[in-house]
Order: structure tokens, then sequence, then C-alpha cells
């Protein structure tokens, strides 16, 4: 093609060099997750300069070659998509985030699709024409009519198996064109859907670990004292005929101080150990809060800055153990690249729309949950969501039924007592239901919309019921690395 002889060889060499580039970087975000942000940057902002640079070479010397603006267009198209993604992520804008990749990739599916029709026509209009040429060679036409339709007859009696010829014989007599359409469009959408999932199941096969803060502590609820701090308050002498003036505080200024704290009788955590954490867990390791992606709905709702990271936040200040930096969000599939050590206690889940979920994501959730001693904290964020997720549960836990959550069952007892169930919005009830297995709860659902109270503004609660859900939160989380704790103990024992 003129336009691409036409190019710059160091245009050509430059894009040839970042797009490897571009791909070594998008493989490690979407796969392993491993390069900061910082880093990604790097790697993706050079596709804008490089992008306007070939707009400017197909202004110059392909403005009126459409097959160039097509080609130049699609190839850029991969780029920016992930750029605008990457923007999002790194603003925090993770709704924005979410819209941008569902988006971006139906433009993908469109995108393919054209040029699958494109390239679907030319190839059956070359087999036509190769087809004429050969009758036109033969002098089939040229002999006499008879002989012509005899041709046509043998033609039509002859079985072709490709399916870009229109005279196959699976697209039958009639529309043969419209029924070659069809099958390609569909087997076009199946190679794509399964791409996609192909790539959703593999993604993070290999998740960073996750491992327990160190330290220990006991299991018991906290207790809340005031206490008063004395204040001497000091006495004034003034000599009205001193030669040194100063001025005398008003007897209003001197207030009583008093000083209200939560008294830690103990330090929270399981075992042996210094500081707030677990037995068994590492220096390095942290209280992590990760997130559930799954397909159908709003995974994202409340999620990162400003909404579930004050969650994970406000357990640190609660518990005084260390914790994570942010929430982080995997797919479902990414669970069962963990090794059963260091596995994440605890996993949370929430939305308001629909819950798609494959049957091998099934699987891989239940052995989360049972083999690796995994709990699943989810909170409801419509009644939508209310049924599709007692749904999933059938096929997750078909053996194990929900059962109310008392009120003083030890995850609401510790470390904080929770006089009554806190909630937001009822979508499911108003108290928590649970799916027990072997003394221990697999999953805790909250049908009143907790992460809606973590959120910042706190949907217009009071104070009492945004607290309350803090306190929840928190020990539900401390449950899930309690048991896990235990477990682990037990199996190293066991050994």
């Amino acid at each position: 093609m003129t336009f691409f002889s036409r190019l710059p060889r160091k245009l050509i060499r430059q894009t040839q060099g970042y797009a490897a580039l571009w791909l070594i970087a998008l493989v490690l975000w979407r796969v392993q997750n491993w390069l900061p942000l910082w880093l990604l940057g790097i790697a993706f902002l050079p596709s804008l300069p490089l992008g306007i640079a070939w707009l400017r070479q197909l202004r110059s010397h392909g403005d009126r070659n459409p097959m160039a603006r097509s080609l130049v267009l699609t190839g850029l198209y991969p780029f920016w998509w992930h750029l605008a993604v990457f923007l999002a992520e790194f603003a925090g804008l993770h709704e924005v985030r979410a819209g941008l990749v569902s988006t971006g990739l139906l433009g993908l599916f469109l995108i393919g699709l054209a040029w699958m029709v494109w390239w679907l026509e030319r190839a059956s209009r070359r087999i036509e024409r190769s087809q004429l040429d050969e009758v036109l060679r033969g002098g089939t036409l040229l002999v006499s009519p008879a002989s012509a339709v005899e041709a046509h007859e043998q033609a039509a009696r002859r079985r072709y198996w490709n399916p870009l010829d229109p005279r196959a014989w699976y697209y039958g007599r009639g529309s043969r064109k419209l029924k070659q359409s069809m099958l390609a469009t569909c087997t076009y959408g199946m190679a794509f859907w399964f791409s996609v999932m192909t790539v959703s199941q593999i993604r993070g096969c290999r998740p960073n670990d996750y491992e327990l803060p160190a330290g220990g502590g006991q299991q018991k609820t906290v207790a809340q004292s005031v206490k008063i701090q004395k204040v001497i308050r000091r006495k004034y002498v003034v000599n009205p005929y001193s030669s040194i003036k100063f001025s005398v505080p008003p007897i209003d200024d001197v207030k009583l101080q008093l000083q209200e704290a939560t008294a830690h009788q103990y330090v929270v955590g399981y075992g042996e150990g210094t500081g707030a954490g677990f037995a068994g867990g590492t220096q390095r390791g942290k209280v992590r809060l990760i997130r559930l992606e799954y397909d159908g709905g709003d995974w994202n709702l409340n999620f990162g800055i400003g909404g579930d990271n004050n969650m994970l936040l406000e357990y640190g200040l609660l518990t005084q153990q260390k914790v994570g930096d942010k929430t982080e969000a995997i797919r479902i599939a990414q669970l069962a690249g963990f090794p059963s050590d260091k596995s994440p206690p605890l996993v949370f889940i929430t939305g308001q729309g629909s819950l798609s979920i494959s049957n091998n994501e099934v699987k891989v959730l239940r052995e989360y949950l049972i083999d690796k001693h995994g709990l699943l904290f989810v909170s409801s964020g419509s009644q939508h969501f209310h049924n599709q997720f007692l749904a999933l549960m059938n096929r997750v836990l078909p053996d194990v039924r929900a059962v109310p959550v008392p009120m003083d069952d030890s995850i609401h007892r510790i470390p904080f007592a929770i006089p009554s169930f806190p909630y937001v919005v009822p979508h499911g009830g108003r108290e928590p239901l649970g799916w027990s297995a072997d003394g221990r709860w697999l999953v805790y659902y909250h049908p009143g919309d907790i992460s809606d109270a973590w959120a910042d503004g706190h949907s217009g609660v009071s104070s009492n019921i945004y607290n309350g859900c803090f306190q929840l939160g928190a020990n539900v989380i401390n449950y899930g690395h309690v048991e896990y704790a235990k477990w682990l103990q037990a199996r190293g024992k066991s050994k």
C-alpha cells in the first residue's frame, strides 16, 4: 500500500518497539497486576503522542485512502482505549473505569465484526471470480447454451466444503449469501466470547500471596471507659501597686479537661505474639480488604477511595492491626491461584445488578470457602441483588441453608459489642444471614447495604448507624482472620 511505503522508517521502528513494550506492560497489569501505577503511566502515556504522529501522517498522505485510514484507526483503538482505562483507574474513578472497560469491549467487538464482514465479502468475491475465470478458460459459455447449463448442473452436484464459497452445500439452495453471513457472524461472536472468557479466567492466575500481620491477641469484647484527667487550677495573686502589668485570665477560660478514651484491656488479634496481629503472621503481612469482580452487574459499587477503603482504614484504627494501603479487586477465578496457607481469609462482594457467575467460578468459590477456609462477606445493594445472591448460594453451597445470625453470636460481640443490627436500607430483610459448616461461618450476608454506610457521606444515616456498621465490619473482618489463623495453626500441628 502506497501510504505505508511513504511512512518514515523511524516512525515504524518506534511503533514496533513501543507495541512490544505496551503489550508486556498490559500483560503484567491485567494478568499479574505487578506494576505500580506510575510505571504503568510511563508505559501507556506515550501512546498519545505516537498516535497523534500517525494521524498527522494519515492527514498528509492517506486522507484519500479509506483502507489506510481504517487500518490506522483500528490500530490506535486498543492503545487509546487502555490509556483511558488507566487514567480512570489512576484518578480513582472506578465507575468510569468500569464503564470504559465494558463500552471499550463492545467497540472492539464491533470493529472486529466490521473487518470480518469486509474480509468475508472479499474472499467470497475472489472465489466467484476464480470460478468464472475457470468457466471462461474452458470455453463453456462459447460453445452453446446447453453446454453451459450442463456445466452449471455439474457444479451444483459437486459438494463444496469451503465456508468462504457461497456454493457450499450446507448453505442450501436459497439465500446462500445471507446464510453465509449469519454463520460467519455467529462463529465470530462465539470466538470473541470464548476469548474474553478465557482471558478473564486466566487473569491473575498467580496473585500476590496473602500474609497475616505478625502479632497476637485475645478474643474478648472491647471495654470502653471514660477517664477524667485531674486539672490543678492555678491561683493568681495580683498586686495592684506593682509596676509589672499582666493580664489575668478570666475565670471562664479555666476549664475542666475531660479525656474520653477507649480502654483496650487486651490486644485485638489471636495467638501468642507482640502487638495486635495473628500468630504465624509475618512482619510484612497486612490485613487486606479484597473485593470480588463479577460479570453482569456493578461489582465496583462503593469501591476504593471514598468507599470500602474507609472500612479498611477504620479497621486499622479500631484494632491497631497493620492494614493494606488500599483495597483490591480480583476475579473469582483468581482465588484458585492462592496457595492454601496464603489465601485471603475474607473476600467482599456487593452490587445492585445481576450476578453472572460461570460454573467454573462457582467451583472455585466453593473450594475457597470449604477447602481454603475462607469467608465471604456480602453486602446487598438492592432487592434484585438479594435474589441473585440467594440463587448463587444455592449453586455454591447446595447442601447448606442460610440461617439468621443471632446477635449474641461471637461475630457480633468480638471485638465490639453490637447492641442492635445496623443497616442503611433493608433490601433483603432486617437481620443478617449466614451459611455455616463445621462450626464456623462460611458466608456472612448483610441485607442492608453496609457498604453505603462506609462511603463518604454515609448515605445520610445517623452516626449511630454508620459507626455501628464500621464496628460490625471490623467484627466480620476480624472473625475471618481469626478463624483462618486457627486453621493454619491446626494444620501446622497435624503435620
